[in-house]
């Protein structure tokens, strides 16, 4: 049984910032992987940003090839739309022959609106949250203060975001240093967020 931590994202793409702090998390507690969860673009909203499902996955996958306590997830591409983190938990847990124990790996920010999410109390209820630390607004419900589940992790603070890094390689700055090799040549090759 490992004990594995999840990290949703659309990863659009995925950079240093994300390597960085998941590795932080499978070395520094005793999570033994970190999966990359690739969060697939909703059939709802269809943001002209966001890359195609099988893109971003594989730019996840050229990130973690050196690094065999990171793996890339699709999970969600086959589940219902739109995901909600509770429905692919339960999934994961129904599907789980090798009684994996599943954790969510969650930025500060996100724990600040974590009483919004949908069932958020039977999260907590079968899964252990690691925090790493956000600079970011709002604070932190008192009832997440001091809980048993709540782990924080005193990650480095990484302030870089895909966002960032699309906006300024359209304006053809070199945002090359900011992203594992292997995805600055996929990204490279494809020709992504050039126009």
């Amino acid at each position: 049984m490992k004990k594995i931590g999840l990290y949703f994202g659309t990863f659009n793409p995925i950079h240093v910032g994300h390597m960085v702090l998941a590795n932080h998390m499978v070395e520094f507690s005793d999570l033994d992987e970190v999966w990359f969860v690739v969060t697939p673009q909703s059939p709802f909203k269809t943001k002209k940003t966001l890359l195609d499902d099988h893109h971003r996955y594989q730019m996840v996958f050229e990130a973690t090839q050196d690094f065999p306590k990171l793996k890339p997830s699709k999970v969600e591409f086959d589940l219902p739309q739109p995901n909600y983190t509770v429905d692919t938990l339960a999934y994961l847990l129904d599907s789980n022959e090798n009684g994996h124990e599943f954790s969510l790996i969650m930025g500060e920010d996100n724990l600040k609106g974590f009483h919004k999410w949908k069932n958020y109390n039977v999260i907590l209820e079968h899964h252990d949250i690691y925090v790493y630390p956000r600079i970011s607004e709002g604070t932190v419900e008192h009832q997440f203060k001091n809980h048993a589940r709540i782990h924080r992790i005193d990650a480095p603070v990484m302030e870089i975001s895909s966002t960032f890094i699309r906006k300024q390689h359209k304006a053809g700055k070199n945002i090359r240093p900011m992203l594992p090799d292997a995805v600055w040549k996929y990204m490279d090759e494809m020709n992504f967020y050039r126009t």
